[in-house]
């Protein structure tokens, strides 16, 4: 084991060394300009072209499997689950303050990464014969990049199949093991027996079942946690701007040790900003394409859900949690993960914020578990064929297990290599397919410019008849 973990550290640091980190941020940036810095200018467009239309009823409906909402909480139920929580407050306990920053960067990049997995992802899907949706990285590379790029394809599709085992398994199970252990006196190993219980009984249902449990949850969790966060931070309101200073000042000078906290370097800040930003939003991963690709909407329009999922996932609830744990002061206990946050919350809101924090753990990582499943088992599908899908399901509830019981850094440790590996085929393929995700922007645009006109035209039509 000691050699193996020794191979995942260089592994490691090699996955998340500066040239890693430049293609990642790079692919983000690049494509933004590309796109003409379309989530900062478009933002709000965005919103009333996605959250906006949730109400409406005269809405066309499009090819797929769920519904476009359902596809951006089943997504945001693999991205808002234990990073938020955990992943930010490992980043802060290892990298500082300066670490959210970087967190940030990643984020706002990131929009425009997500927007063009998510169009591409639905662009390039499969309509199988069964009447299932196939899509994600690997298919666009294939039908995107051509025939002659399947060899990577195939590598990416190998690669997410067994990310899934860490990022949306093991670490998941993992967190909520130690939080309900800590919490409540419940020893690892009936957590994994109940995790591995109840995942099984919802993913042996596929997308659709996957869905319908992700739409119910997501939302209703988040906005609780969200909720308590507001509520802390009102109380902390003087330590708030103190807050803001330590995360710019840590962005590009190192971290001063302070109580239990050991302090960090800007590198450090850098290096778990980054990765732990990677691992809370997923943008650059392509994970979240399988499941837009489900959606029944245009590719475009999909995309533009795939943008606010990034940014409600790391610009508000990570950021609520970073503030929560700064403005509390609890940093200088030295604790770190699950636990910093659950000291942070149960501080803010004596009885009532760590059972919002346990809460949040439990629900966050199953739905997590959920959608990390059909991640995994759409990709090793492409590189095997459909004969693997149930053993993929029966392994993966398996590990759900060995997850519970394992050590925190261990799995962690390897779940960063994996998503590291994962991301870069994807990234070759999104900056090789700027130019169609270009010319999609464009139609869609045009598309909405000749609905204005034509709605408005109408209106004076009726205006004159009247």
């Amino acid at each position: 084991m000691q050699g193996l973990l020794a191979v995942n550290d260089w592994v490691n640091n090699i996955v998340w060394g500066p040239p890693f980190m430049i293609l990642l941020v790079g692919t983000g940036l690049y494509l933004t300009i590309r796109l003409g810095f379309f989530q900062f200018t478009h933002l709000f467009f965005a919103w009333r072209r996605t959250f906006g239309t949730l109400f409406r009823r005269d809405q066309k409906v499009e090819k797929g499997a769920i519904t476009p909402f359902q596809a951006v909480t089943s997504a945001m139920a693999a991205t808002i689950g234990v990073g938020n929580i955990a992943g930010v407050a490992t980043a802060i306990a290892l990298g500082g303050p300066g670490a959210v920053f970087w967190m940030w960067i990643v984020a706002l990049v990131g929009m425009a990464t997500k927007l063009a997995e998510a169009t591409l992802g639905l662009k390039y899907r499969q309509m199988e014969s069964d009447g299932r949706v196939s899509g994600g990285v690997f298919y666009y590379i294939e039908y995107g990049l051509g025939k002659k790029w399947k060899w990577l394809a195939l590598l990416y599709a190998f690669l997410a199949g067994l990310a899934a085992f860490g990022i949306g398994n093991m670490v998941q199970a993992n967190t909520m093991a130690h939080a309900l252990e800590t919490s409540m006196g419940v020893p690892n190993w009936v957590t994994g027996l109940v995790v591995m219980f109840f995942v099984g009984l919802v993913t042996l249902g596929g997308i659709k079942r996957i869905a319908v449990t992700a739409e119910r949850i997501v939302p209703t969790m988040a906005l609780i946690y969200v909720i308590g966060a507001i509520g802390i931070l009102v109380s902390f309101y003087d330590q708030i701007p103190g807050a803001f200073a330590q995360i710019f000042a840590g962005a590009f000078t190192p971290a001063s040790a302070i109580g239990g906290f050991a302090g960090a370097t800007v590198a450090g800040a850098i290096r778990y900003g980054i990765a732990r930003g990677i691992f809370s939003n997923e943008a650059g991963l392509g994970s979240a394409s399988i499941v837009h690709a489900q959606a029944r909407n245009k590719p475009y329009a999909q995309g533009l859900w795939g943008m606010w999922e990034v940014f409600i996932d790391t610009l508000v609830v990570c950021t609520m949690t970073a503030l929560v744990i700064l403005v509390t002061g609890v940093i200088q206990t030295g604790q770190t993960g699950a636990e910093l946050t659950s000291s942070a919350f149960a501080s803010g809101l004596p009885g009532l914020g760590g059972w919002i924090v346990l809460m949040a753990i439990v629900l966050f990582s199953y739905t997590t578990m959920l959608t990390w499943n059909f991640y995994g088992e759409k990709s090793w599908e492409y590189a095997f064929g459909k004969r693997v899908i149930l053993p993929y399901r029966i392994i993966f509830v398996g590990f759900l297990f060995l997850g519970a019981i394992g050590g925190l850094t261990t799995v962690w440790d390897v779940s960063d290599t994996l998503n590291g590996l994962m991301a870069a085929p994807n990234l070759i393929a999104l900056v090789l397919l700027a130019g169609v995700l270009a010319k999609e922007k464009v139609q869609y645009m045009k598309e909405e410019r000749e609905k204005a006109m034509a709605a408005r035209k109408g209106s004076d039509d009726d205006k004159g008849s009247g």
